[in-house]
């Protein structure tokens, strides 16, 4: 589990709900229906209207990963893959990977190993592989924009949402109860448009460029890899390569 986004969560949040509490402030006061349809819906609906529906589906379905995602570990693993490729390869021979491709962990892996051990020459591997990380990257960054672009538009929605709350008290202004009830929405939609702003959908976007950059960072140790095992390199050598990749994950908070 990502601790780190679960604490950054906990801690955002909790601290302006706590915050707002010590200053005699109550949660019931923060709760506005009106005020969260007004920001959600209509920051929801512009950041639909802005992305493609394939966009969309990929922004959902990586969101679970910065709540259960371990990609220090997988590349630890993978880098484990990598030089017991090379053992094998240098023990026997690159053919006697190709037994090995279904058991490899990684989609990603076993495509590349598939070309290397068909002896596609490297200079071709590497143009083809290299291109094909530069797409998946972008690809992948359009997911975070989407929750970008949701960043960009909840502090104007609660603006808007603020507008309409006075809106109601200038129709009202004779009437305290309605006065007051606009009033509240006023700045509850202020509030819930900077918050999720600021503490949920731009952290999001920027969890998610984190993680695309770090698996593009993988992929290409496992081209590197691949190469090398290709190329006949001795293992541990190869190893010495693999640790300058897991070398940084370790330094990395």
């Amino acid at each position: 589990m990502q601790m780190t986004t679960v604490l950054g969560l906990v801690i955002g949040i909790g601290g302006i709900v706590v915050g707002n509490m010590l200053e005699g402030g109550h949660l019931g006061s923060l709760v506005q229906f009106a005020a969260g349809l007004i920001v959600f819906g209509g920051t929801f609906g512009a950041t639909i209207l802005s992305n493609r529906s394939e966009d969309l589906k990929l922004a959902l379905s990586y969101l679970k990963q910065i709540f259960n995602g371990n990609e220090t570990a997988e590349r630890n693993l993978i880098a484990t893959e990598i030089i017991q490729s090379a053992q094998t390869a240098r023990r026997e021979s690159i053919l006697a990977l190709e037994k090995n491709l279904p058991k490899m962990r990684d989609p990603f892996m076993r495509n590349v190993y598939r070309f290397a051990i068909d002896g596609v020459d490297p200079e071709v591997l590497r143009r083809i592989f290299e291109e094909e990380i530069t797409v998946n990257e972008r690809r992948k960054l359009a997911a975070a924009k989407v929750w970008m672009d949701a960043g960009g538009f909840a502090p104007t929605i609660g603006i808007i949402g603020a507008v309409l709350g006075l809106i109601s008290v200038m129709t009202h202004i004779a009437d305290t109860t309605m006065l007051g009830r606009g009033i509240a929405v006023a700045f509850v939609a202020t509030i819930y448009g900077v918050g999720a702003a600021n503490l949920i959908f731009i952290p999001i976007a920027n969890k998610l460029k984190s993680l695309i950059r770090f698996r593009s960072e993988t992929e290409e140790m496992i081209l590197e890899g691949a190469l090398a095992v290709a190329s006949g390199l001795n293992p541990y050598l190869i190893e010495q390569k693999m640790r300058s990749f897991t070398a940084e994950v370790a330094a990395s908070p």
